[in-house]
């Protein structure tokens, strides 16, 4: 009987210890922040495979795969920098042939520090002279800092605003220099604001989305990878139903 079993469970041992032994790594665009963490400890839980992530500018990432850095899967804030990728080679793609896969779209909030001396988040606060410093993450690294100067010239306040505008380097930044006083108000990502500490400390308005392009965030499996069908387990985990349903309580709207 223990010998017509041995094999087997030899097998089972084996799969086990290759998933405990895997590390993917995964450069996240810094929206991600609040959201991603606990989803990495529950695709841990269900396969066995731990995942770290390094949350930074879209950007920023982008450029690090470029140089080689040793990333897994690349979660970006738009569509763009991993559709670059996939041009270059450097990246494979996760949706249709040429494509990256897109598991999101953000949305885009002006949010300010409780303050009955300042009107309350939303058009008024952005005429307002009072409005010394308004934090928007760098538009040339983060999408989300390309889609609050893309808002704020619709409405047709991006030239008035312009000498007030504090710049941070990502979008994650952007809300701290909001939240810290080193701004009076900031166009942040709904993740952000929907935050335990944001949302105790401030108050959100959301961007008519009229207004900003689309904030469609796309998934790429960085081609170097030598782990390659742990990525693939993760973004079929990361489309699964209930991750999007946890991504949509976290402030994204969902793909699917």
């Amino acid at each position: 009987m223990l010998r017509r079993f041995f094999p087997a469970l030899l097998m089972f041992a084996f799969a086990f210890a290759a998933n405990a032994q895997t590390t993917l790594r995964i450069a996240a665009a810094a929206d991600l922040t609040p959201v991603l963490p606990p989803i990495l400890a529950e695709f841990e839980h269900a396969t066995g495979i731990h995942a770290e992530a390094t949350f930074q500018a879209s950007a920023m990432l982008t450029t690090q795969i470029q140089n080689g850095a040793p990333f897994d899967v690349f979660l970006s804030a738009d569509l763009g920098y991993p559709k670059k990728l996939i041009d270059a080679g450097l990246a494979d793609a996760a949706g249709s042939k040429d494509s990256p896969i897109t598991y999101a779209r953000g949305t885009l909030v002006l949010w300010e520090r409780h303050n009955p001396k300042m009107p309350a988040p939303g058009p008024d606060l952005l005429r307002s002279p009072d409005l010394k410093r308004l934090a928007i993450a760098n538009p040339d690294r983060a999408p989300y800092g390309k889609a609050a100067v893309a808002a704020l010239t619709s409405m047709k306040l991006y030239d008035a605003l312009k000498p007030r505008i504090v710049t941070a380097e990502n979008i994650a930044q952007t809300a701290q220099f909001a939240e810290s006083g080193n701004a009076d108000a900031g166009l942040i990502s709904l993740t952000s604001a929907m935050t335990p500490q944001l949302s105790s400390s401030g108050a959100y308005w959301v961007i008519p989305k009229d207004l900003y392009p689309p904030i469609d965030q796309g998934a790429v499996i960085v081609a170097a990878t030598k782990n390659r069908d742990a990525a693939h387990r993760f973004l079929d985990f990361l489309m699964s139903a209930p991750v999007q349903a946890e991504l949509e309580k976290s402030g994204l709207t969902p793909a699917k």
